[in-house]
């Protein structure tokens, strides 16, 4: 069961992400969505959701690796 709830975990910032590189495609191809009113407010938006979906998956990999002892010593913990 925890398995699970961490997957589930994992893909709600991965669809975050994929809607952010969407948003962007969708910019630089001039559609605009229909809730926002400018495309670069629209390339804004998506490049924040894709930068906040790669953080939180890159963050909970290198909380995983850090657990399990397999990462280099810059980034192991210092305490």
């Amino acid at each position: 069961m925890q398995r699970i709830i961490a997957l589930i975990i994992m893909l709600i910032p991965g669809f975050l992400a994929a809607f952010g590189i969407k948003l962007m495609r969708d910019m630089i191809f001039g559609r605009l969505m229909a809730p926002i009113t400018s495309l670069p407010l629209q390339f804004l938006s998506g490049l924040v959701l894709f930068i906040v979906g790669l953080w939180f998956v890159g963050g909970f990999i290198l909380h995983r690796d850090r657990k399990r002892n397999k990462v280099q010593t810059r980034f192991q913990n210092k305490n």
